[in-house]
C-alpha cells in the first residue's frame, strides 16, 4: 500500500516545523519518509524564472504542488513522502487527482492547528526573511481571516498538532501507528 503524509495547515502555522520534527521520527521507526516541500520547489523556480505578480506566485505554486506529485508518482513503493504544503490553496478535487496520479492508497494528515492572529504575525514577522517571490507582509490581514475558516482535507486520518509547540512523542506515535497498522 502506498501512503502519505500531508502536513497541512495555512501559511505561517508551523508545518515546516513539525516536518522537521516528524521525519527524522519515522526514520527512527523504521519508515523510508522523504521530506517534500511546496516552499522548496517554488522557491527554485523564482531562483530560476523570477517573481511576479500575485497570479504568477500562485501559478508557480499550482506547478511546484503538481511537480511535487509527479516525482511521488515516479519513487518505489517503500518510500514515504511527507508533503509540507498549504494543501487547502486548490479545490479539494485537485489534491485527488494529484494522489490518483501518485498512485497514493492512503493519507494520514497532520492538520497544523494556530491561532488565526499567531499566524498573521508570524507572516508579518518573517516576511523580510522568506525570497521575494512570496507574498507581502500585507498578505497577513488576508491570513488572518483564512485560518479563522481553514480545516483538514480529511482524506485520511487526521492528527492535530498544535503549531506552536514541538511534535509531541504522543502525536507522532499517533503517526507511526497509522502508517504501521
Amino acid at each position: 500500500m502506498r501512503q502519505a503524509v500531508l502536513i497541512n495547515g495555512v501559511p505561517a502555522s508551523g508545518k515546516s516545523t513539525i516536518m522537521a520534527d516528524l521525519v527524522p521520527l519515522l526514520h527512527k521507526a523504521g519508515l523510508c519518509a522523504v521530506p517534500l516541500g511546496l516552499d522548496t520547489v517554488k522557491e527554485g523556480l523564482f531562483a530560476q524564472l523570477g517573481t511576479g505578480d500575485r497570479e504568477y506566485n500562485r501559478m508557480l505554486g499550482r506547478g511546484s504542488y503538481h511537480a511535487i506529485f509527479n516525482s511521488i508518482a515516479a519513487f518505489p513503493d517503500q518510500l514515504l513522502p511527507v508533503i509540507d504544503a498549504w494543501h487547502g490553496f486548490q479545490p479539494p478535487e485537485v489534491l485527488q487527482a494529484h494522489l490518483k496520479r501518485a498512485r497514493i492508497d492512503r493519507v494520514v494528515e497532520v492538520w497544523v492547528q494556530i491561532a488565526p492572529q499567531t499566524a498573521a504575525d508570524r507572516y508579518r514577522a518573517r516576511s523580510q526573511q522568506r525570497h521575494a517571490g512570496h507574498l507581502p507582509a500585507s498578505y497577513a490581514d488576508e491570513l488572518f481571516t483564512l485560518a479563522q475558516t481553514a480545516k483538514p482535507t480529511g482524506f485520511g486520518p487526521v492528527i492535530t498538532v498544535n503549531g506552536q509547540a514541538a511534535l509531541s512523542a504522543a502525536e507522532a506515535h499517533q503517526i507511526i501507528d497509522i502508517l504501521t497498522s
